[in-house]
């Protein structure tokens, strides 16, 4: 293997971007072949010659042409409202999460030929609205007051963050997705930052280490299905712990909401314009700071980290402006990551997906059991509460909305907020822990 440099090797040096195409250059699927036309290719082909014959004269393929800006647009966006709207509203929409549903509508709309496999608009998406929502999703990453709120608990949260690294290792040495090609340890990489931080974590290292998007859907697949068996275990292993007798005061904290949910404000499900605004300001400055820190530093593969670093910074520095945005900023890149879950699926082939699948599922599976074992059981030796240690791993799994859900939900009100920051401060920490681990350790196994 080639040696690179310390940057090169951080951050893989392509000219092309994992989302432009369902192949990348650097990082082909098992079906797509370097020498021949990729097969993902003309399966999508042979799909939509066969669509074809059964349409009306002189109706071409895709329905909608990739220079129709508004036309891609308007199925961008209408994807995104149908997820979230599934699951606010429909028993499917729960289980599978309202980003899988939107991912499977995109891969829907692109393989019967509604929309093109890439378009300008999914440019714009990716280069502009992707980094958008970061800063918009971390304006309550407050180091600080993580340090000082969650006390016994962060040391939980950090014995789970240890238990999900030996558990990708463990994982990929027993399911190593060979099938995935040089995807395999980026999957692996991205998951692991999954099972620290959040899905906004996921994405990051996606799109740094340029995961391609057929891959990246078939890991978003597979976690959900994971994550489902895992509360569902989560939950059980909590049934004979008894809520909490005093409750604490102050306790009560809905300032941090789903990521895939509209968070609520004062006003209802009315968002102050001035915050949004201020908010959005913000976070392009945030992004063009981020951008320039990237070029400046000649880090290639993505800006997210740096953007990421840019507003953990400045949340931890100035908590009290920065922090007040969150609710708006939360609502809006709510929106932004619906619509770029999109375009993984527009830009994705549902064969691959469906091929690639198992093998991260099956990854995913011991990933996340040898994390529950090792929590609890050296979490126990180290004379940790089960109720904490539970708590702690919903953070690193789920992130801070589950944490603050169960807690409420089994009276552990003590546990709310600690729960909610050190969900917070995995985020804050994943994108950076997962790049960096999947570059110099999984990527030489």
């Amino acid at each position: 293997m080639a040696t690179a440099t310390p940057t090169q090797a951080f951050f893989p040096l392509s000219s092309s971007r994992h989302l432009s195409s369902p192949c990348t250059a650097g990082a082909r699927s098992s079906s797509c072949n370097a020498t021949t036309i990729p097969l993902c290719h003309v399966s999508r082909r042979r799909r939509q010659a066969s669509l074809l014959r059964a349409l009306p004269h002189g109706v071409s393929l895709p329905l909608i042409a990739a220079s129709d800006h508004w036309g891609n647009w308007t199925v961008l966006l209408a994807t995104a409202a149908l997820g979230i709207w599934s699951e606010k509203n429909t028993r499917a929409g729960k289980a599978l999460s309202g980003a899988l549903v939107t991912v499977l509508l995109g891969l829907a709309a692109s393989t019967a030929g509604l929309v093109a496999a890439d378009a300008p608009a999914y440019r714009v998406v990716l280069d502009y609205l992707l980094p958008l929502a970061v800063p918009l999703l971390l304006f309550t990453a407050d180091l600080r007051r993580v340090l000082r709120s969650t006390g016994a608990l962060l040391l939980a949260f950090l014995l789970g963050s240890v238990a999900t690294t030996i558990g990708t290792v463990v994982a990929f040495l027993l399911v190593p997705m060979r099938s995935l090609g040089n995807d395999n340890w980026k999957i692996a990489a991205a998951l692991m930052s999954r099972h620290v931080g959040g899905a906004v974590n996921y994405v990051a290292v996606s799109e740094a280490l340029q995961v391609s998007p057929s891959v990246l859907a078939a890991g978003l697949a597979a976690d959900n299905v994971i994550c489902a068996l895992y509360f569902t275990t989560l939950f059980a292993l909590a049934a004979k712990i008894p809520a909490e007798t005093i409750q604490s005061i102050g306790q009560s904290h809905s300032h941090v909401q789903s990521y895939f949910a509209e968070p609520a404000t004062a006003a209802g499900d009315k968002l102050p314009v001035l915050l949004s605004a201020t908010a959005l300001v913000v976070s392009f400055a945030i992004c063009k700071a981020g951008k320039y820190m990237t070029s400046l530093m000649g880090i290639q593969g993505g800006s997210l980290p740096c953007i990421t670093a840019v507003v953990v910074s400045l949340a931890t520095l100035f908590p009290s402006h920065i922090g007040k945005l969150a609710p708006s900023g939360e609502a809006l890149a709510v929106i932004l990551m619906q619509v770029f879950f999109a375009v993984v699926g527009a830009n994705g082939s549902i064969n691959n997906v469906i091929n690639t699948t198992p093998g991260i599922f099956a990854f995913a599976f011991v990933q996340i059991t040898v994390h529950l074992l090792l929590i609890m059981g050296a979490g126990k030796l180290l004379g940790f509460e089960d109720k904490l240690l539970l708590i702690a791993s919903n953070a690193n799994v789920g992130g801070p909305t589950t944490a603050c859900g169960m807690a409420t939900t089994k009276g552990w009100t003590s546990l709310m907020v600690p729960g909610i920051l050190a969900g917070i401060f995995g985020i804050a920490i994943a994108t950076f822990l997962g790049i960096a681990f999947g570059v110099f350790v999984l990527q030489h196994m």
